[in-house]
């Protein structure tokens, strides 16, 4: 799609891209210019967040950064314009940048012209964002002068989440009277506010409010709520003078929990599993297997020249093991089209390799892996996962994944239940490697053992099926020179 237009001959927008597959939305996560900076074609000029991944993006002109039109931590739709470029600097005034972008305006002041912004549009909440209201709110009398922009941008925000408002240095309301409903209406308050309220026996009609147009803040009703747990009782008895539990309660009630906004790689694990699990009906075989003689292959291969320069660990050969059971039982190997009813086999394995990042959990593929040597393998496995500890895997390095492993055992888990990756046919799970009291040759000695679960797909592969592939993985670790016999 076309990421920019042309507003004039001197100035150029570029709008949010498609980085993905079919993505709608990404998160500003960092600018790496600022207005009047100078720009090249090419150029990184910020890093964006989608569902998928971080991604840089760039400038596909040269000119003068004339305005950012979405501030960092913004959520915005592709094609809409994040960007404008003065391309022709020098040749006379430039006009002056449109108004802050909405994530600076409160929500009930949204002002009737957003620029280039979508209609209706103002970022302040994760996601989509909210439409902009059309019901105008009238200042109360004797309303204290507002704050800055941002403090109040700031406030509306924490109130929407349900948060605490940043505290801040205001004087007390003049008249004490204000308290109560404007002009004897319903007073202004957001629903996480009333229900604190209702909670707390507190009637918002006598609560003074501080908030930007006469909104009640969650400071306010801590505010009132504060008095009626700390004034006196006539002549209290003993046993009656213990308020100050309930106030305590109060007090600590921002302090408890802590709401994190669902967005980026998290809300798209989020939809993707909660999608596969009530998708594709699941089932989960799990084998335990004595892996002492992979271990010792480990450790030779680590010596031998031909693998110098690559790592090697247990991973790269359970990801062979499951290749290799992959070609002696192509069938698993699959995906389910449920618009044309149709099963579609791969005659390529395309392996997912689940990697923990500070953005949440990503599984990249190593594209055409049924064709790789061990050191090829081993390379690719390096690769994949340093490129997603650092955050910069791609999203099309995420995209058509066919079978997948994840490692659960470095965490020193036992096994699990995996679920599928969207898409998917089958998941393997390897559980931890511990020395263990086993019967070999006869006689109980310690061995190297660990569990592997493997769920799939049960539209589209049958227990037998699943077992064959499972006990071909788990007969390669316990015999590794299968990975000859068996290639």
């Amino acid at each position: 799609m076309t990421t920019m237009t042309e507003t004039s001959a001197r100035f150029r927008e570029f709008k949010m891209p498609d980085v993905g597959e079919g993505l709608t939305e990404a998160e500003i996560l960092k600018w790496f210019v600022q207005p009047g900076d100078t720009v090249t074609d090419g150029q990184v000029v910020c890093e964006v967040e989608t569902a998928k991944a971080a991604v840089e993006l760039p400038i596909p002109f040269d000119g003068v950064v004339h305005e950012l039109r979405s501030p960092e931590g913004t959520t915005v739709d592709v094609g809409q314009v994040i960007i404008a470029i003065d391309v022709a600097p020098g040749s006379g005034d430039a006009p002056a940048p449109a108004p802050a972008a909405p994530a600076q305006e409160p929500v009930e002041a949204a002002p009737a012209d957003s620029g280039d912004a979508p209609k209706g549009r103002t970022p302040v909440l994760v996601g989509y964002g909210v439409a902009e209201s059309s019901t105008k709110r009238r200042p109360r009398k004797g309303a204290t002068a507002a704050p800055e922009a941002a403090a109040v941008a700031a406030a509306v925000q924490a109130e929407l989440n349900g948060h605490a408002a940043p505290a801040a240095a205001a004087p007390a309301p003049a008249v004490p009277a204000q308290a109560g409903a404007p002009d004897g209406g319903r007073p202004l308050a957001k629903p996480p506010v009333r229900k604190l309220a209702k909670d707390l026996g507190i009637d918002l009609a006598t609560v003074v409010p501080t908030g930007k147009d006469g909104i009640i803040t969650r400071e306010d009703v801590h505010a009132a709520a504060a008095p009626a747990a700390t004034t006196p009782v006539a002549a209290p008895a003993p046993s009656q003078a213990a308020p100050e539990a309930p106030a305590a309660a109060v007090a600590s009630d921002s302090a408890r929990e802590t709401r994190i906004p669902v967005k980026g790689v998290r809300k798209a694990i989020a939809q993707a599993m909660v999608g596969s699990a009530f998708t594709a009906p699941h089932v989960t075989e799990f084998v335990t297997v004595d892996v002492t003689r992979t271990m010792k292959l480990v450790a030779e291969l680590k010596e031998d020249k031909d693998m110098a320069g690559v790592r090697v660990n247990p991973l790269l050969i359970i990801a062979k093991a499951l290749l290799v059971a992959i070609k002696r039982n192509p069938e698993v190997n699959a995906a389910w089209d449920e618009a044309n009813q149709e099963i579609v086999q791969k005659h390529y394995v395309n392996l997912g390799i689940a990697a923990a990042t500070p953005r949440g959990l990503i599984v990249p593929n190593i594209k055409d892996a049924h064709d790789k040597t061990l050191p090829q393998l081993a390379a690719a496995l390096g690769e994949l996962v340093s490129t997603a500890r650092d955050g910069k895997t791609s999203p099309a390095a995420m995209a058509g994944g066919t079978v997948t492993i994840t490692n659960v055992g470095v965490f020193g888990v036992d096994t699990g239940t995996p679920i599928l990756n969207p898409g998917e046919s089958a998941i393997l799970a390897v559980g931890a490697i511990k020395l263990q009291p086993w019967v070999h040759k006869g006689k109980v000695k310690p061995r190297q053992v660990t569990t592997l679960a493997l769920s799939f797909d049960h539209r589209l592969v049958d227990g037998e099926l699943g077992s064959k592939v499972l006990a071909d993985v788990a007969a390669i670790l316990e015999q590794p020179k299968r990975l000859i016999t068996w290639a």
